[in-house]
This record gives C-alpha cells, sequence and structure tokens, in this order.
C-alpha cells in the first residue's frame, strides 16, 4: 500500500512540471530554455531604496495657496450652529469645506478648534443625519486650524 501511494505523489509531482507548476527552491526556468526576448529588452527594476514617495504629505495633498489659507484664516463672526466632530474628508476635494448636518443649506461659515483657538472660513455643505452625527472637513480646513490629521476633534461652527 505504501509503495502505491508513493508512486501516486511522485506521479502528481511530475504532472505538476508539466503543467509549469514548480515547487519551492526549483529553478525559474530549466537550464537551456531561452529568455522571452521581450523580457530580456526591458529596463531592470529600480532599488526599492531609490524609490522616494512624493505626494503623499499633508502639504503635497494641500491644493490651496498661501493666499486663500491667509483668507481661509482671517475668519471671524457667525451665528453658532453648534458643535461637531470632524474626521478628516475627501483630500482630493480641495478648498475649505465642512459637510455637516448643521447646515439646512449651503452657504459661508466658520469652523473653531477651541483647543487650538483657530478658525477657518469654509464652505458649509449640508449632510444628512442627525445634528449629533459627526461632519467631514477639508484637508486645508483642518490643517488651518491646526488639528492633527488622524484627530476626531470636536469644533464649533458657525454660519456667516
Amino acid at each position: 500500500m505504501k509503495q502505491i501511494v508513493v508512486m501516486c505523489m511522485i506521479l502528481a509531482l511530475a504532472g505538476c512540471s508539466e503543467l509549469g507548476l514548480r515547487l519551492p527552491g526549483t529553478q525559474a526556468e530549466p537550464p537551456g530554455e531561452a529568455i522571452d526576448p521581450a523580457l530580456a529588452s526591458a529596463p531592470p527594476a529600480p532599488d526599492a531604496a531609490a524609490i522616494k514617495p512624493a505626494g503623499n504629505t499633508a502639504e503635497a495633498l494641500d491644493a490651496t495657496s498661501p493666499e486663500e489659507r491667509a483668507e481661509a484664516a482671517s475668519a471671524s463672526g457667525g451665528a453658532t450652529l453648534g458643535r461637531t466632530t470632524v474626521s478628516l474628508g475627501d483630500v482630493a476635494e480641495s478648498g475649505f469645506w465642512l459637510k455637516t448636518p448643521l447646515a439646512d443649506a449651503p452657504g459661508p461659515g466658520r469652523i473653531e478648534n477651541p483647543a487650538t483657538g483657530k478658525s477657518a472660513k469654509v464652505e458649509l455643505i449640508p449632510l444628512d443625519g442627525p445634528d449629533t452625527a459627526g461632519s467631514r472637513v477639508s484637508l486645508s480646513a483642518m490643517r488651518l486650524i491646526g488639528a492633527e490629521l488622524t484627530d476626531l476633534p470636536e469644533v464649533i461652527v458657525y454660519r456667516n
């Protein structure tokens, strides 16, 4: 019985090589076979250490100009709509905005981070949900109010 099992294993392994399957530790291609000419002319892969990350920092992703940031930072006043916990919204959407259930209509507003005392002028964008639900804020506004991008700060929302 052992001989039959061993013979079946040998045949199965031999069949794997016929299908192009290889065992771990075996050569990628049998000696003497030619390399595909299209692959032979391909440039070598770059060294992983030589690849530098680009565009993955908050500064690189923030598409607002220094002038726009200065204008948004000059925010003051407005009627208080309430407090909301904010998280970072879609970083592909540039500008200064807040999507919040506290707003019943789009319009100009302001957010203030009580922890830092910093404010930002934002475009208020209504978001479906109860007023106690959280809000999403733009990357530019999050940076301007001095919050870490991974934080969930509570902000005060004003309508201008």
